[in-house]
């Protein structure tokens, strides 16, 4: 039995770091793609588009994802009614909002999104099993109005479809579409009357009504309009007429990011949306991708973080009554990660900066000011920073205080590099934001552990090679026109950008490996087993039990917690992250909530999750 566990699990392992090793692949495939389809673009053509776009076009885009971001709460509400839940409208918009911004930036949308919808639902008192529910039939909403809506543009649209040099014939691409929207439509036509479902392996799923089915597309299909125009409004002179083969262009660039779990769909997503359109001006369409980006995924992160940032930094200064409350456990729940996620960002703004050229008319007010020794380390050093805060954001995820404590430091260090470096204020001021955020929720990280333990998965240095892979090829797009040479390594100039951009990928990368090295040669962990019960107590509170269970406290394998009037205890034991309690506690029922609520917090500061066996 022991045999076959092992090789079960290691078979699980196996299967994961190939998943892994998959995503990073594509992602850099990605980049390579993508390089391909720019090729002839130059960056100062792409920095000339961004400073043409207007005034008008920046509004259009935000008004745009204002009202695509409040669409995306009613696929959550629609998923409750769907499933006979009822819950107020705030719950699931902030449910909707938090899931929907950490999962377009995050990738992997059932670990980042499913996560937040958790913390959101089981604090407002929804089962595990329900919450499953609304995730599932959310994701249906937004899958039947991509299909559709790409099923409607492939069957009306005049023209023929192109991806990169092929060309798919007209009379498969009309095929295709009808095809799609006739199996939508007997669907929905087949729809019955509610309370019906479908069962997988004992776990049970609604159908939706004819109704509600007709709701679900065409709340997903309004959405994906107005997502797909955010984008479409940063193309300068797009007419209406470009729109249906822009949205197969979006809807299929969408689809494959989502397919390969790319975090963000980083570079995958572009790589696409750019091969689907090789007639358009390819400087200003990567121009209006790098401003959608910021406008329609960075933007509602950052704002989602300062909200709950701001709510769970109010709540901990009150009282510890009020405190305990139901919005408490909420944002308490998911600020940490949109933090996390905030921080990761800031990382990738170090590194993306270190690989773009200084601006010259700063350099110059600098050379006065900062020597070029300086100037040179801080480049190295800003870049060194973005890579650790990368690593350090698994840690702020888990509530560390030591991942609170350097974190703010290299904020407050990445802050002073980019101004020395090449006056970089924007990013100084982002860096300091963020600091503040961490500072105004210190008291939420709480859990006094080693840094190091455990909190490197492979699956997050996964995470940032791909980060890393993404400045990578920012600065080689940025210095394409530089003849590489051996002696750029060791040019020290004011205007030496490309060979700055060489050394600081080359340190970041080297710190990248020295962690991925030193994680596989680090020892395992075993986790601190409290003391045992004193046998007088024990065998007083067993003698007025009885529960034959209870016996298996004599077994000598289990740890205890006893009650604070010495009338009862409980028995678990620790395994990995996992803090098992063996059935119900032993002795007086009035002893009980106080065990149980000591053993979860017990465990929460050790990072674990409490696994109930056997209880009434």
């Amino acid at each position: 039995m022991d045999i076959g566990l092992r090789i079960l699990n290691g078979a699980k392992r196996n299967s994961t770091v190939l998943a892994l090793a998959a995503t990073v692949s594509i992602a850099f495939l990605g980049f390579f793609a993508l390089d391909r389809l720019l090729l002839e673009v130059r960056p100062a053509e792409v920095k000339t588009a961004l400073a043409a776009l207007s005034l008008w076009q920046i509004a259009g885009a935000l008004a745009c994802t204002v009202v695509s971001y409040f669409t995306l709460t009613l696929y959550d509400l629609l998923a409750l009614k769907i499933i006979g839940k009822s819950l107020p409208w705030r719950t699931a918009a902030l449910a909707s909002f938090t899931s929907y911004t950490l999962s377009h930036n995050l990738g992997v949308a059932l670990l980042t999104g499913g996560s937040a919808r958790y913390r959101v639902y089981s604090a407002a008192g929804l089962e595990t099993g329900d919450i499953a529910r609304v995730i599932a039939t959310a994701s249906f909403t937004f899958w039947s109005g991509v299909l559709v809506l790409a099923s409607a543009a492939l069957a009306i649209h005049p023209g023929t479809v192109a991806i990169g040099a092929h060309v798919v014939p007209i009379g498969v691409q009309r095929v295709t579409g009808l095809v799609f929207l006739t199996a939508a439509a007997v669907l929905v036509a087949v729809a019955g009357k509610r309370n019906r479902a479908i069962s997988i392996w004992g776990w049970s799923l609604p159908l939706p009504s004819r109704r509600q089915a007709l709701a679900q597309i065409g709340v997903a299909g309004f959405d994906l309009v107005l997502a797909s125009a955010a984008l479409f409004v940063l193309i300068p002179g797009a007419s209406t007429s470009f729109f249906p083969i822009f949205f197969l262009a979006y809807a299929l660039a969408i689809i494959v990011a989502l397919i390969t779990h790319v975090p963000g769909g980083i570079g995958v997503f572009e790589a696409v949306f750019v091969a689907c359109l090789p007639t358009a001006n390819k400087p200003e369409l990567f121009a209006a991708l790098i401003a959608y980006r910021i406008i329609y995924y960075l933007l509602p992160l950052a704002v989602g973080a300062i909200l709950l940032a701001w709510h769970e930094g109010r709540q901990w200064r009150k009282p510890i009554a009020k405190a305990v409350s139901g919005a408490q456990m909420i944002a308490g729940g998911i600020a940490p990660t949109m933090l996390s996620a905030l921080v990761f960002l800031g990382g990738i703004v170090l590194l993306v900066s270190g690989a773009l050229p200084a601006i010259p008319i700063r350099m110059h007010a600098l050379r006065a000011i900062v020597p070029l020794p300086f100037s040179e380390a801080s480049h190295i050093a800003a870049s060194l920073t973005g890579t650790a805060l990368l690593f350090l954001t698994p840690g702020l995820y888990r509530r560390l205080d030591g991942a609170l404590w350097l974190t703010r430091g290299l904020l407050l260090a990445g802050a002073g590099f980019s101004l020395l470096k090449g006056f970089d204020y924007e990013e100084a001021i982002i860096l300091t934001s963020i600091c503040a955020l961490l500072q105004w929720t210190k008291l939420s990280f709480y859990r006094r552990t080693r840094l190091t333990a455990d909190i490197l998965t492979t699956g997050w240095l996964a995470t940032v090679a791909i980060a890393l892979g993404l400045s990578v090829w920012v600065g080689l797009f940025a210095f394409k026109h530089v003849a590489y040479q051996d002696q750029l390594w060791w040019q020290f100039a004011r205007h030496g950008d490309a060979s700055r951009f060489l050394r600081a990928s080359f340190a970041a990368a080297i710190c990248l490996v020295v962690v991925a090295v030193g994680r596989l040669l680090r020892p395992s962990s075993h986790p601190a087993i409290l003391e045992n019960i004193d046998p007088a107590l024990r065998d007083t509170v067993l003698a007025c039990t009885s529960r034959g269970e209870a016996f298996l406290a004599l077994t000598g394998d289990k740890c205890f917690l006893e009650s604070e009037a010495g009338d009862a205890f409980l028995m678990y034991r620790v395994q990995g992250h996992s803090w098992v309690v063996m059935g119900d506690p032993v002795g007086p029922q009035a002893a009980w909530p106080e065990l149980l609520w000591r053993i979860r917090e017990l465990a929460d500061a050790a990072q674990g999750r409490i696994l109930l066996y056997q209880i009434s």
